[in-house]
């Protein structure tokens, strides 16, 4: 399923990056989404390793590979993950078409 999930080349650059400097046997990003935060959930991003992880939907982007937690697979449906580096932070956003809210400090979402 190609459309859960695109992913900028800044996200997929970042990605390598911290592959690169993961434990042996890292080669990939787990994508996932939790209860928490003060509007209901937040993305969570976690080391994995691919062959541990089967049946799960996995995106290649410029050779960074993002595994898909299926239970967050209906929450991400048609989103973006983008790496953003400003003046004050650096860190992977979503834009994701299911968000009805977010919290003010935009680290947790409602859907």
């Amino acid at each position: 399923m190609n459309n859960i999930l695109s992913v900028t080349s800044n996200a997929a650059n970042q990605i390598n990056k911290i592959i690169s400097n993961a434990p042996t046997g890292i080669d990939s990003v787990l994508v996932g989404i939790d209860k928490s935060g003060c509007s209901g959930y937040s993305y969570k991003l976690d080391f994995a390793k691919s062959t541990d992880l089967q049946g799960y939907e996995i995106i290649i982007h410029n050779g960074a590979k993002i595994i898909i937690d299926p239970k967050a697979t209906m929450f991400l449906l048609g989103s973006i993950m983008d790496y953003k580096t400003d003046k004050l932070s650096s860190r992977f956003v979503f834009e994701n078409p299911n968000e009805k809210s977010t919290c003010g400090c935009g680290e947790s979402f409602n859907i």
